[in-house]
């Protein structure tokens, strides 16, 4: 005689939350350093995109809102600078980094229109990672 044994099923507790997610926008025209800034970024919980200039960098925004941007200030249509009001008037919690050449004018004025930092270029990879992780977290 065969005996049946009744098994609950398992309960199984799913996670249906992902990973909190980063999302990074590199607004800059030089393909060499945009891709070094995205190899030295990527971490598996970032999400980078790249735009290389002015126009692009608005229709990204206006589709996807990233967490940072970092804006260099010297773009092929224009400068980085310019578009610091918009940021701040139609997405106030993007954080921007502004990179760019050591020109102590253009911090001043990045800094005063809303940039959170300014990295003068050349900067070390610890700058970059210790201002990206303040601005992150």
């Amino acid at each position: 005689m065969a005996r049946f044994f009744y098994y609950p099923p398992k309960t199984v507790f799913m996670s249906t939350s992902k990973p909190a997610v980063n999302k990074i926008l590199i607004v800059e025209d030089e393909g060499d350093l945009c891709l070094l800034l995205e190899l030295m970024l990527s971490d598996g919980k970032t999400s980078i995109d790249h735009v290389k200039n002015l126009k692009a960098a608005r229709e990204f925004i206006e589709t996807e809102t990233p967490q940072l941007i970092l804006l260099d200030n010297r773009l092929p249509d224009g400068l980085g600078l310019d578009l610091l009001p918009y940021l701040k008037e139609n997405h106030p919690s993007v954080r921007v980094i502004m990179i760019s050449g050591k020109d102590e004018t253009a911090k001043d004025l990045a800094l005063e229109n809303g940039a959170h930092i300014f990295l003068g270029k050349p900067f070390s990879k610890e700058k970059l990672y210790s201002s990206v992780h303040a601005l992150l977290n």
